[in-house]
C-alpha cells in the first residue's frame, strides 16, 4: 500500500513538474516578441518605400519580399515548392465612367452617387421607383407590406425608426439593430423581395466620400477564378437626400425629412410607387493582376500531432497611395503583421533549442484584406494543408492603437469570434490572459447583433466558415484609420508587445496540449 502511494505521490509531482517546465518555456519564448523589435520591423513595413502596400502593385510585391526573406533568414524552409510565396490570380475592375440619370437630370460618379463593386450587371432602366421606407423587413415591422416591388429600383431611407424617446422600434431601446449598421442586410431584405437594384440615401454624403473616395477611384479587385453558379447579388447605389428629396416631392411623403418624421411619429412604414425615369450605367473596365500570400511553416515535433496545424495570420497589404499621400498603414495592419513575424521567430527559436510545438504552426501573412479578404478567401479555396487538419485560426488585425472608448487605458484588446464555434479555445485564450498577460478582453464586438459585423471583415472569416475555430484580436478603429497619417510613430508598441505575447501563449496552448479543440458551437454563416 505505502509503495502505491509513494508511486501515486511520483506521478503527482512529475506532471507538475511537467506543467510547470511547459509553462516556463511557454514565458521564455513569449519574452522573446519585445517592442523594441516591433519597432524595428515596422519602422520598414510602414515606411514610404513601401508606398501603402497596394493589393497587386509594386509596394505590395516589396513587403511580400521583405517577408519572404524575414522568414528565410529564420531558418525555416519553405513549403510551396521550396517557397514561401502563395500566388493567386485577380481581377481589378474601374467604375469611374458609370453615370446616373434621374428624369432630365444627370448625376456624376462620386461627386452625387457611388456603388461598391460585387454585382455583374451594368444597365438598369426603370419607369418607376419603388419608396419601401427603410428597407427594414423583421418581425414586427415590415416596410415591404403593401408595395409590390418585383422588378423594381427600390429607394429607402437610411438607419431604423425611432420614437419620441430616441429609441430605435426594431429594437425598444437606444441601441441600434444591425439593420442602421450594415448595409448588406437591406440589400438582402430587397433582394428577397424581388427588386431590380437597391438606391439608399445617404445624409452624410459628403463626409462618407471623404471616407470611402480611396476606394472609389482605384477600381476594386476580386479573385479571378472559377466560381460555382450561386444567385447573383442585388445591386446597390447609394445617393444624395437631395437627390431621394427630388423622387419623393412626386408623392404625398414631398422629401426625406418628412417621411422619416411620419414614419418615426407612426410607428409603422410608409411606401409608394413614384413614377420616374432611372437609368443607371454602372460601366466598368477589367484588368488582370496578381498578389501573394507569404507562409512561415514551424513543423510539429510529435510525428503524430505534426499533422494538425494552428495557423496564425495577419495581413500585410494596405490602401496604397494618392498623389503625394502614401497611405503606410501603421497600424493597419502592419501592427498585426510585426507581430506574427515575432511569433513566428519566438516558435523557430522554441524549435532550434528543441522545444518546438507538438503541432504545427503556420505563420501567414496574407494580402488582399483591405479588397475583400482575398488572400485568406484564396488560401482556403487553395489551402496548402488540409482545412480538415487545421486546429484554429488567430487572426491579428489593427492591435496598436487605443480606440475612443479606452481612451488613456493601453491595457486592453477586443477580443471577437473565440466563443463562436469552440467553447474550449474561448477557454484556453482567457487562461492564457489570466496566467500570463493580464488584459482587459473585451468583448464588446463579438455581440452577434453587433452593427459592425467586425467578425464578418477580417481574414478569419474565411477559416471560420470552413468550420475552424477562431479568435480575431483587435483595438478597434481610430481618427487615422485609413489615413495617410496611420505612421509608426503613433504606434503603442508596449501595448503591442504585450497583445503579441497573449496570441503566443494561446497559440502555443493549441499546439502542445494533448487533445486538439473541437468545434460544440453551432453557428450560421449567412
Amino acid at each position: 500500500m505505502l509503495n502505491r502511494i509513494c508511486i501515486l505521490i511520483s506521478l503527482f509531482f512529475a506532471v507538475q513538474s511537467q506543467a510547470q517546465t511547459k509553462d516556463s518555456l511557454a514565458v521564455k519564448y513569449a519574452a522573446t516578441i519585445t517592442s523594441e523589435e516591433l519597432r524595428d520591423h515596422l519602422m520598414i513595413l510602414a515606411s514610404d518605400e513601401f508606398e501603402g502596400r497596394e493589393t497587386g502593385y509594386a509596394g505590395q510585391k516589396k513587403a511580400a519580399d521583405f517577408l519572404r526573406k524575414y522568414f528565410m533568414e529564420l531558418g525555416v524552409p519553405g513549403c510551396i515548392d521550396g517557397d514561401y510565396i502563395q500566388s493567386f490570380p485577380l481581377r481589378k475592375e474601374s467604375t469611374l465612367e458609370s453615370s446616373m440619370t434621374i428624369e432630365s437630370e444627370e448625376l456624376t460618379f462620386i461627386d452625387d452617387f457611388y456603388f461598391f463593386p460585387g454585382f455583374e450587371a451594368n444597365m438598369f432602366e426603370s419607369n418607376e421607383v419603388a419608396f419601401a421606407g427603410y428597407g427594414i423587413s423583421s418581425d414586427g415591422y415590415d416596410d415591404y407590406a403593401g408595395v409590390n416591388v418585383k422588378d423594381k429600383i427600390v429607394l429607402v431611407l437610411p438607419g431604423e425608426p425611432m420614437d419620441k424617446k430616441g429609441n430605435s422600434r426594431i429594437t425598444g431601446s437606444d441601441m441600434m439593430s444591425e439593420w442602421s449598421g450594415d448595409f448588406r442586410v437591406k440589400r438582402e431584405a430587397a433582394q428577397k423581395q424581388g427588386a431590380k437594384a437597391l438606391l439608399i440615401v445617404n445624409e452624410d454624403y459628403e463626409r462618407y466620400i471623404g471616407r470611402v473616395k480611396y476606394y472609389l477611384q482605384n477600381p476594386g479587385m476580386r479573385l479571378d477564378m472559377e466560381r460555382p453558379e450561386k444567385e447573383a447579388v442585388l445591386p446597390v447605389f447609394f445617393i444624395k437626400k437631395e437627390t431621394a428629396d427630388v423622387m419623393l416631392s412626386l408623392t404625398k411623403m414631398k422629401s426625406v425629412a418628412t417621411a422619416s418624421k411620419k414614419i418615426n411619429k407612426k410607428g409603422k412604414s410608409l411606401n409608394a410607387l413614384i413614377e420616374t425615369k432611372v437609368k443607371i450605367n454602372a460601366n466598368r473596365k477589367a484588368e488582370k493582376l496578381s498578389s501573394e500570400n507569404v507562409l512561415c511553416f514551424i513543423e510539429g515535433s510529435d510525428p503524430i500531432l505534426k499533422d494538425e496545424v494552428v495557423v496564425v495570420t495577419a495581413h500585410y497589404d494596405h490602401v496604397g497611395k494618392t498623389g503625394d499621400d502614401i497611405y503606410n498603414g501603421a497600424d493597419d495592419d502592419g501592427s498585426g503583421t510585426v507581430t506574427v513575424m515575432e511569433i513566428a521567430e519566438a516558435f523557430v527559436m522554441a524549435k532550434r533549442d528543441g522545444h518546438g510545438p507538438k503541432r504545427s504552426v503556420l505563420v501567414m501573412t496574407v494580402s488582399g484584406e483591405e479588397k475583400g479578404l482575398l488572400g485568406s478567401e484564396w488560401y482556403t479555396e487553395h489551402p496548402v494543408f488540409p482545412l480538415k487538419n487545421t486546429v484554429a485560426n488567430l487572426n491579428v488585425d489593427m492591435i496598436g492603437r487605443l480606440d475612443e472608448a479606452h481612451a488613456g487605458n493601453e491595457n486592453y484588446v477586443y477580443l471577437i469570434g473565440s466563443d463562436k464555434l469552440s467553447t474550449t479555445l474561448h477557454k484556453i485564450s482567457e487562461d492564457a490572459n489570466a496566467n500570463y498577460t493580464q488584459l482587459e478582453l473585451d468583448y464588446t464586438f463579438n455581440a452577434p447583433d453587433d452593427p459592425n459585423r467586425f467578425y464578418y471583415r477580417s481574414d478569419h472569416y474565411n477559416f471560420a466558415k470552413n468550420n475552424i475555430p477562431v479568435i480575431f484580436y483587435f483595438s478597434g478603429v481610430h481618427e487615422d484609420y485609413h489615413q495617410p497619417t496611420d505612421t509608426p510613430d503613433k504606434i503603442l508598441y508596449d501595448k503591442t508587445e504585450k497583445i503579441g505575447r497573449l496570441i503566443f501563449h494561446t497559440t502555443w496552448e493549441l499546439a502542445n496540449r494533448a487533445e486538439r479543440i473541437v468545434v460544440d458551437v453551432e453557428n450560421d454563416f449567412d
